[in-house]
């Protein structure tokens, strides 16, 4: 083998062996959900960056963290926010990873008078 071929084979090997350029990894928000809260209060992004909101519910009852505009408006990568809700049922735990877009918004339980109880939030994302 010349010395140009085991040049070029050599380094078609080496490239082989290098790692992939990888796309950032999303960042992890925990949400945590109770009767009657949610946290953390406000809850806080960065616009244009995957984040995975992990919504972790405490209580043995069920709760929603509802925030229509907020999914409506953001790039939904993995998993579901059906019609701008997470439902979640007792000890239950559900992940989304998104890209939000710039802005303040709204979040509330919708169960019956849990947002009147204090289980209300806001997304914020600069």
């Amino acid at each position: 083998m010349t010395g140009v071929r085991l040049l070029a084979l050599a380094a078609v090997s080496a490239l082989s062996l290098a790692p992939a350029t990888a796309q950032p990894s999303p960042s992890a928000v925990q949400i945590r959900v109770w009767s009657f809260g949610f946290a953390p209060n406000p809850i806080h992004l960065v616009a244009g960056q995957p984040v995975t909101l992990q919504f972790v519910n405490q209580s043995g009852s069920s709760h929603d963290f509802t925030a229509h505009r907020f999914f409506e408006s953001s790039k939904i990568v993995a998993g579901a926010a059906p019609e701008g809700e997470i439902e979640l049922q007792g000890h239950e735990t559900k992940t989304v990873t998104l890209i939000p877009r710039a802005g303040t918004y709204p979040a509330h339980c919708s169960h019956f008078l849990h947002e009147s109880l204090g289980m209300k939030d806001d997304i914020v994302v600069s």
